[in-house]
C-alpha cells in the first residue's frame, strides 16, 4: 500500500484533493467548487459523490459495509472485472472478478481550467492474478469530479495473446424509496431475466421496482434516466464502450441474508449498471485496448 504522506506530497492538491486513512483503507477526499467525493484506493471504488447543489449523495454506501482486505465494500461503484456475474469456469473464482477486492495504485491527479478534479488509478497483472486468470493486462481508471461524475475504465492487453472480458460499473444509487423511482430509456429493449433462467423478455414502458429484479438489457444505444420522485431529481447516464445496462435490486428475500446490509436497505438503493456482458462481451487483441465510460449528471 502506498504511504499517505508520500501520496499527499506527490498527488495531493491544496484545498481540493487529499489522502486520508479511514477504516484501515486509504481514501481520497475531493472537494472542489462543484462537489464533494470520496474514493477508496482499495477496490478503486467511488463511495461518495455529492454536488454542492444537491441535498443527497448520488451514491449509496451501506452503514454495515465491511472494510477488510479480500472483502468487497457494499455500495459505491464496484469495478467488476475481468468477468461480470457468477464465475462459470468451475474453478471457484469470486463473482464479478477480482479487481473489486484488490488495492489500486495512484497514478496521477490534476485540476483543469474549469476546476474539474481528476484522479487516475491503475492496476496490472501479477503472478497472483495470472494464477486465476492467465493473461497480462494493465487497467487505468479515470475519475473526474465536476458538475458530473465521469468514470472511464481502460483495459490494455499487454500480453501476446487475445483475451475476452466482461465488466461493469456496478453502481449503487442512493434513492428516496425504491417504489418512488423509474428508469426510462429502455422501452422496447430486450432483456435477459436472471430470475427466470436468463429467459428473454421485452421491456414495455419505464422500468419500476416493486420486487426483486435482475435484468440484463441489451442493445442499449442511447442515454437512460433514473428518475427519483422523492428526491425530485433525474440522473442522466451517458455511456460509451458498451451496449448493456443491468438493473438489480435484491428486495428482502436476498438482502435479509446479506450481513453488510440493513434489513430495509433494499428500499434505499437501486443498482443501474453500465456493463459489457452477455452478448456484449469484449475481445481485446494483444497490444490493443478497450475503454468503458459513463457520465452521471443530476438535474
Amino acid at each position: 500500500m502506498q504511504n499517505i504522506d508520500t501520496l499527499n506530497e506527490q498527488f495531493g492538491i491544496t484545498g481540493q484533493l487529499q489522502f486520508i486513512e479511514d477504516s484501515g483503507f486509504i481514501m481520497v477526499d475531493i472537494n472542489n467548487k462543484y462537489a464533494n467525493a470520496r474514493i477508496s484506493t482499495y477496490a478503486g471504488q467511488v463511495i461518495s459523490y455529492q454536488p454542492h447543489t444537491e441535498q443527497n449523495d448520488l451514491i449509496f454506501l451501506s452503514e454495515n459495509a465491511v472494510y477488510q482486505t479480500g472483502k468487497t465494500i457494499r455500495g459505491g461503484v464496484p469495478i467488476c472485472w475481468p468477468w461480470f456475474g457468477d464465475d462459470t469456469s468451475g474453478y471457484g473464482r469470486p463473482s464479478h472478478g477480482f479487481m473489486r477486492n484488490q488495492q489500486w495504485q495512484v497514478i496521477a491527479s490534476n485540476v483543469d481550467l474549469n476546476g474539474v478534479t481528476t484522479l487516475i488509478l491503475g492496476a496490472s497483472s501479477t503472478d497472483k492474478t495470472k494464477a486465476i486468470w492467465p493473461y497480462e493486462f494493465k487497467l487505468t481508471l479515470e475519475i473526474k469530479v465536476g458538475q458530473s461524475l465521469q468514470l472511464k475504465l481502460t483495459t490494455q492487453n499487454t500480453g501476446n495473446k487475445e483475451f475476452a472480458i466482461t465488466q461493469a460499473f456496478h453502481t449503487y444509487f442512493n434513492i428516496s424509496d425504491v417504489e418512488q423511482i423509474t428508469v426510462s430509456g429502455l422501452d422496447g429493449k430486450k432483456y435477459l431475466d436472471k430470475l427466470e433462467g436468463f429467459s428473454e423478455s421485452l421491456q414495455m414502458g419505464d422500468v419500476t421496482v416493486s420486487a426483486e429484479i435482475d435484468r440484463v438489457f441489451q442493445a442499449v444505444d442511447k442515454d437512460i434516466y433514473l428518475i427519483d420522485k422523492g428526491f425530485d431529481r433525474k440522473i442522466t447516464f451517458s455511456v460509451t464502450g458498451c451496449k448493456t445496462t443491468v438493473i438489480w435490486n435484491p428486495w428482502t428475500s436476498v438482502s435479509s441474508r446479506m450481513t453488510d446490509l440493513n434489513n430495509d436497505d433494499h428500499r434505499r438503493f437501486v443498482c443501474v449498471e453500465t456493463a459489457n456482458t452477455a452478448k456484449d462481451s469484449v475481445v481485446i487483441a494483444a497490444g490493443k485496448e478497450h475503454s468503458l465510460s459513463v457520465i452521471y449528471t443530476i438535474t
